[in-house]
């Protein structure tokens, strides 16, 4: 049986298992004498605000729940309930590699793994999830910018004769995921009474609407300028720019903290912080993480993280696989997954390509999206050729494509779908 690997960011816990991906975000919603946990919970945030609870992974403890949700006597109680769901939803794994944030203290660390003890799964391992992403990438100091519920998280680590360690990991108050949503809210809305006289804040169904609607439309502002988004039958035209202020918190309580970044500094974001509009732009040397990130560290890490038949260690450090670092298909024999890149990989040129090269073809770029074998699309953005992969990330001159990379002649591209050939950018004069 294949070991299990959980990350436990209350934003977005995750648990792989035998192909198997289990994403559920920290909220459980008690309704007809049942907890439900993760998306279920949240589509009934603003219809049930008092029967919700976002706060039990970051307030782990066993003091008594004020206020009272159901037969709950503390958030212990609730996080081992959903500890359960998710091992039942990931078919059931024995034994788990547990993943968790620097800001949880010692006691919920102790308290975690009592819980652990009362599940029907063995904790076989216990990482500090920074740590084991930091893993995969170069650079003498990396920080990275974890996204939770109700704070942001800085951790900073250093390298250290090819080993990562964490030197500390500092909260931002006032920074997390549901702080963020408020603000794009607020401004969201804000749009819809200008344009519409409509406001989705006043009656709590529009205003779900609006928080079920957010994600997609921030994802679309990845590649687009503007979108619209409909509530309640209204629709209102929304810019990114001018959601660029709900994230100015947040980047001035990362400058404060990280301070002037050196020239080998490596700034690394958890893929919820990536939506924010402007977070790229803000900082230099930022690189986004991949949703299965943790997984891949880890289980490239497996074999010296498995602590079986005695008391767990909490693992604060970890050899760096930014050389090479292996997917986990390596049991197939599928092809490495190359890490994201220290800082954006370099452009051959700033010259705009017209064509690509592609087994011996020149083949024309066109404007509504070029299609390259294992499913990416090259197509126009605002500011010139991107890239819209099907889901597993393409390599582009060697190295993770983040979102947003502008490509110029000279880029080369592979899809990671086990394409051995490569696409190469070209301009063709006539």
């Amino acid at each position: 049986m294949s070991i299990g690997v959980l990350d436990i960011n209350d934003s977005n816990l995750q648990l792989w298992h035998e192909g198997t991906t289990v994403q559920s975000p920290g909220y459980v919603l008690f309704q007809e004498k049942e907890y439900r946990f993760g998306s279920p919970a949240r589509a009934a945030a603003r219809l049930q605000p008092r029967d919700i609870n976002t706060r039990y992974w970051w307030q782990l403890s066993t003091e008594t729940l004020q206020p009272a949700l159901g037969p709950a006597r503390h958030t212990g109680d609730l996080a081992h309930a959903h500890l359960k769901q998710l091992h039942h939803e990931a078919k059931s794994p024995s034994e788990v590699l547990l993943a968790v944030s620097g800001s949880m203290q010692r006691e919920q660390l102790a308290l975690l793994l009592g819980i652990v003890q009362q599940c029907p799964f063995d904790a076989v391992g216990l990482i500090n999830r920074s740590v084991a992403l930091a893993s995969l990438y170069s650079g003498e100091r990396i920080l990275h910018l974890e996204i939770q519920l109700h704070q942001a998280v800085i951790s900073e680590l250093t390298r250290h004769n090819h080993q990562i360690e964490l030197q500390r990991t500092t909260p931002l108050p006032g920074c997390g995921l549901l702080q963020l949503q408020e603000r794009l809210v607020e401004l969201i809305a804000a749009a819809f009474v200008r344009q519409t006289r409509f406001d989705p804040r006043r009656k709590a169904d529009s205003e779900q609407q609006l928080y079920d609607a957010l994600p997609a439309a921030l994802q679309t502002l990845q590649n687009a300028s503007e979108t619209n988004l409909e509530v309640n039958g209204y629709q209102a035209r929304i810019s990114a720019h001018e959601l660029q202020t709900a994230g100015k918190q947040l980047f001035d309580s990362v400058r404060e903290t990280v301070g002037v970044l050196r020239p080998d500094d490596q700034i690394i974001a958890d893929p919820l912080a990536a939506l924010l509009p402007g977070l790229t732009s803000a900082f230099e040397r930022i690189a986004v993480l991949q949703p299965d990130d943790v997984r891949r560290a880890l289980q490239s890490h497996q074999e010296q993280l498995v602590q079986r038949e005695q008391a767990l260690s909490f693992v604060t450090a970890l050899p760096c696989l930014d050389a090479e670092v292996v997917s986990s298909d390596a049991a197939n024999k599928g092809p490495p997954v190359t890490p994201s890149p220290a800082q954006p990989p370099a452009q051959a040129s700033t010259t705009e390509p017209t064509h690509v090269l592609y087994r011996h073809r020149a083949q024309p770029l066109m404007e509504t999206g070029t299609t390259l074998e294992g499913g990416c699309d090259i197509y126009r953005g605002n500011k010139g050729w991107q890239l819209r992969d099907s889901g597993t990330p393409a390599i582009v001159n060697g190295a993770t494509y983040h979102s947003g990379q502008i490509l110029a002649c000279g880029d080369t591209i592979n899809t990671g779908q086990g394409v051995t050939d490569i696409a190469l950018l070209i301009e063709v004069v006539v």
